[in-house]
């Protein structure tokens, strides 16, 4: 039984071992393969079943004669693979339907020299060819199809993936300039005219302000759809679908149907409403429960109210969206209406999991009869994907007519939650017993759960990538650059099997080779630079894998050190990659010169054991040193500022320095973030917390208006774009 367990954890990609960020190797356990593989499906307990799921794997495998999808970077000629039984024609014709509806044909007899191995099942010898077609294929997704030479009768057909040698690079990088722009999560923006959370249209305000100091790029969090009956699920990293929006950024005043309803314009004009407005504003922590029902309120009024008939303009247009949208707009609307009228009804309804046993499968007949007596409340959500995918289209084409070299940069979440509508409705690619998150490291000492079920491998590959395709699509689709959070998931994932210590987990490795492929095709078509978040426990292969495929990397400035604890100058950083200060992941700039990060670990119950803390907080005090003497090195520290960071707090001179210093570093981007423009000294997010901390709800400092004209940013961002400018 271990060893049958061992070639089914190698065959599903479990890996053996792995090294830690430390250089030290950890075997995975034979426990935590079970485990996993029990996530997976397999019933490891029972030998006989097992041994059966395995055979019907093998069975299935052989009588398929091509696989579900072939992936090549172009080139002169292919090779793919085919299985025939003994006795089917050896002869055989290729045909290849281009997407551009051209065919390319050809005739191929296959011979022992073709043949690469065989297995015997029923009596029946099934044998796999390596068939050759010699023809440079253009990129793009086509269909190979075999036929029988004699009857041309269709054997088998499958995806034809051709995709180009790397990712799309822009031409402003082709002529070695390099850019400039501040990173924020949007909800955290404050204005004088928002409604208690950043929108598109304060986004707008946003890239005209840092367009006109020099920017070329605005960096966002995920903005992935979350759950509007369920507002304090508020992570932008746990969505509900990373296809569609959170519909919480729509600016309902900036919707055509309010604006050209002057009783609804009256309605929000009255005191109570107003009130109520600038309550939402002016809290210091974003109150999503309160902003939502506000919110909600005033989307389903503007719903009601607007006429979406075949016979207005607006309508037909929201006609044509909802169709472009497919099942996938579907499933998402129906969610989101089931989850409001389940909630209600007075359940706890965070996710399909604790919903009534009829409501958990989206496919079930239920689901079914509830969508056909609820289609005004489905329309609803459906509006408000549509109004949300126009607002920040508009932003798009704002930041483009700007003359912005990227314009915006989103980033795409490595999952979806457990009680998530892509789960509910695409059950069948993902393993929701196990749980991706990542072994242990300097953000998380413990290892992180994330709570993210992750995508079965083998599925995805038998779906021909299509989930894959389609998420690209989704999020690079009028953007400039996209960053993939925790790109080391198109390699392997750590996978927590149930109940089990984040630290106990194992690596699952991924078809690398075949998503890397499709990303490169996809950046391509979207004309989308791809930037992977290449943090944390990084193998060297997957680094040279990330630059082959021209995969920007994310060079952090506090983690790039030297093993003498001294600091790499940004001058040396690599060209293809962007680089920052911080994350969302981590303290601010001015949280970690005064150590607010650990004092705030240690309330928080993260640092348990004292004098490891005391470790951390020496170990912080030589890191600020090295940083002050490098500054000091390259002649960028400010004359009035003191050598020994004894005596030296985090100030606004320090703070611009630094900032310029990175932006004359080797990288072809930097990225700043505006929590360290307002001297902000609390975190967005404190890894390894969920209820302990106000986690993605702390807002900006100041208001875009104000900081958009405080005469000491624009200098400093002045700083920026001539320093970035020296470097071309």
């Amino acid at each position: 039984m271990d060893d049958l367990l061992e070639l089914l954890a190698k065959k599903r990609g479990i890996g053996q071992e792995y090294t830690d960020i430390w250089g030290k190797t950890t075997r995975t356990s034979p426990e935590n393969k079970r485990a996993i593989l029990n996530a997976m499906g397999y019933v490891t307990s029972d030998p006989e079943a097992l041994a059966a799921q395995i055979a019907d794997e093998d069975i299935r495998h052989w009588q398929q004669i091509l696989e579900p999808v072939y992936i090549r970077r172009q080139q002169a000629e292919h090779q793919v693979v085919c299985r025939l039984p003994a006795g089917a024609t050896q002869r055989l014709i290729w045909r290849i339907e281009l997407e551009s509806g051209d065919q390319l044909q050809g005739t191929t007899e296959l011979t022992e020299n073709h043949k690469i191995k065989s297995f015997e099942y029923n009596k029946i010898l099934y044998s796999e060819y390596s068939l050759n077609i010699q023809n440079n294929i253009p990129c793009g997704y086509h269909r190979l199809v075999l036929l029988s030479e004699n009857n041309a009768k269709i054997l088998a057909a499958s995806s034809l993936i051709i995709a180009p040698s790397h990712c799309f690079h822009p031409g402003f990088i082709q002529q070695n300039q390099k850019c400039w722009g501040p990173s924020v999560q949007l909800y955290s923006l404050r204005s004088q005219r928002n409604w208690g959370v950043g929108d598109f249209t304060d986004l707008k305000m946003l890239l005209r302000g840092v367009a006109a100091w020099g920017a070329d790029f605005v960096g966002l969090n995920p903005i992935h759809a979350l759950y509007p009956a369920n507002p304090d699920a508020c992570s932008p990293y746990s969505p509900s679908s990373r296809r569609w929006l959170n519909v919480i950024y729509i600016d309902v005043e900036a919707i055509p149907e309010f604006k050209a309803n002057p009783e609804l314009q009256k309605a929000l004009s009255v005191s109570e409403e107003q009130a109520q407005l600038q309550q939402l504003r002016t809290v210091e922590w974003i109150d999503y429960k309160a902003v939502f029902a506000f919110k909600m309120r005033w989307l389903r009024q503007v719903f009601e109210n607007a006429d979406l008939s075949d016979r207005s303009e607006r309508g037909r247009a929201f006609a044509e969206y909802i169709a472009a949208g497919g099942d996938s707009l579907l499933q998402m609307a129906t969610f989101d209406a089931l989850q409001n009228t389940l909630y209600a009804g007075g359940l706890e309804a965070w996710g399909p999991p604790v919903w009534p046993d009829a409501y958990r499968d989206y496919h079930s007949a239920a689901v079914k009869t509830w969508i056909a007596s609820h289609q005004f409340d489905i329309r609803f959500y459906l509006f408000l994907q549509w109004v949300a995918d126009q607002q920040l289209t508009e932003a798009e084409q704002l930041a483009k007519a700007l003359g912005m070299k990227i314009g915006l940069y989103r980033d795409l979440a490595v999952g979806v939650s457990e009680g998530s509508c892509e789960i509910w409705a695409n059950k069948d690619f993902y393993c929701p017993e196990a749980s991706i998150g990542a072994p242990p490291d300097p953000l998380g000492p413990q290892g992180q759960n994330w709570g993210l079920p992750p995508v079965d491998p083998v599925r995805l590959y038998q779906a021909a990538y299509q989930p894959f395709i389609e998420l690209l699509r989704a999020n690079m689709r009028g953007c400039g650059a996209l960053r993939i959070d925790h790109v080391m998931g198109l390699r392997r994932l750590w996978w927590v099997p149930p109940g089990a210590p984040s630290s106990m987990g194992a690596y699952v490795y991924y078809p690398v080779d075949d998503l890397l492929a499709i990303l490169a095709l996809e950046s391509h078509r979207q004309r989308c630079m791809v930037i992977g978040e290449d943090l944390g426990t990084v193998p060297p292969e997957m680094r040279t894998l990330l630059h082959d495929n021209g995969i920007y990397s994310y060079k952090v400035f506090f983690f790039e050190r030297a093993l003498d604890g001294g600091f790499f100058s940004p001058s040396h950083y690599p060209a293809q990659a962007m680089s920052a200060l911080t994350t969302h992941d981590m303290p601010t700039l001015r949280g970690f010169w005064h150590c607010d990060d650990l004092s705030l670990g240690r309330d928080l119950g993260l640092y348990p054991d004292e004098e490891k803390l005391q470790d951390l907080y020496r170990e912080r005090h030589s890191a600020k040193q090295a940083i002050l003497d490098s500054l000091r090195w390259h002649g960028i520290l400010p004359e009035n500022i003191g050598h020994d960071v004894s005596w030296v707090g985090m100030s606004s001179a320090l703070s611009h320095a630094l900032q310029e210093h990175m932006c004359r570093g080797n990288s072809a981007l930097f990225s700043t973030q505006l929590e360290d423009w307002l001297e902000m000294d609390l975190p967005v997010n404190v890894p390894g917390t969920c209820s302990e901390y106000p986690n993605w709800r702390r807002k900006l400092s100041k208001d875009l208006e104000s900081f958009l004209n405080d005469p000491a940013l624009a200098v400093l961002a002045r700083r920026l774009t001539n320093a970035r400018k020296q470097l071309q």
